[in-house]
């Protein structure tokens, strides 16, 4: 049965009401998913994790603040642990942007493996020294530790710990390894080495300057610079990583690391400092 002029325009009028309201509710669609892919690349770029060395434990968190006044939004996530850890970590692909190491040579492998998006950078060249809660450590020499009264000496492990590498070569040079070597106790990093005596597991470690010029053990011990003629320079490096390439905040810290407020903080934890245009 045909159908009236009347009832074919009543049916045409709903077609394109509804056509309409399909057009619509796809555009609402689309305006949906463009934001939400907005507000997620925006989220992205807001977001940093830090992997460093444990010895910048406190200069780091210094920084991290200076820093965060500048992106009170950003997201900002700091581990402290064994460079050579991370190192191991980043190549089996842990979501860390950028990586400051103890020892450069872990960043400069990471870049010739493909696993950096920049340059490595030096931050600073670090010290070693004799820390213990005793007030007279800071008179101290290594061939001390030879005294069989002193029963724990603890160093960071040097099969990946940069600081527990230097502590070696230092009592090796000192001629006093292979009398103290069963006293020994090890840390997986320098801060956890560190916590050993602060906690009286060790009588004495060989941590880093920069840990013990820190509020949490400035006031309960002293320290006795060790000799540089005894160990390899702890010459330390940074890279921003491979999966950070396209992250703006990355670009930005390593950027800040170089400024006059980051260098200063790094100056005052005892790290001697590369020129400012390194």
């Amino acid at each position: 049965m045909l159908k009236s002029s009347q009832e074919m325009s009543t049916s045409f009028a709903e077609i394109r009401i509804r056509m309409r309201i399909a057009a619509r509710a796809s555009a609402r669609i689309l305006m949906l998913v463009f934001l939400l892919v907005a507000g997620q690349t925006v989220h992205a770029e807001e977001k940093l994790n830090i992997a460093a060395a444990a010895d910048l434990k406190f200069a780091i968190d210094e920084i991290v603040l200076l820093f965060r006044s500048a992106h009170p939004a950003a997201q900002i996530e700091t581990t402290y642990g064994s460079s050579g850890q991370f190192s191991t970590q980043i190549r089996q692909g842990a979501p860390y942007d950028v990586f400051f190491s103890a020892d450069i040579d872990y960043p400069r492998a990471l870049k010739a493996e493909g696993y950096s998006a920049s340059e490595v950078r030096t931050y600073g060249v670090g010290r070693i020294v004799l820390w213990g809660q005793s007030r007279n450590t800071g008179t101290m020499a290594l061939q001390d530790l030879a005294d069989p009264g002193i029963r724990k000496i603890a160093i960071a492990n040097p099969l990946h710990a940069p600081y527990g590498k230097r502590a070696e070569q230092a009592l090796r040079a000192a001629g006093v390894w292979e009398r103290i070597k069963s006293r020994l106790v090890y840390g997986e990093n320098i801060a956890q080495t560190a916590q050993y005596v602060r906690t009286g597991n060790a009588q004495f470690g060989i941590i880093a300057l920069s840990l013990a010029l820190s509020p949490e053990l400035a006031s309960h011990g002293s320290y006795a610079l060790i000799p540089e003629t005894l160990y390899q320079p702890l010459v330390q490096g940074y890279i921003i990583t491979r999966r950070a390439a396209d992250n703006p905040l990355a670009h930005e810290f390593a950027l800040f690391m170089a400024g006059e407020e980051a260098r200063a903080i790094m100056t005052h934890y005892g790290f001697a400092l590369p020129s400012p245009a390194h």
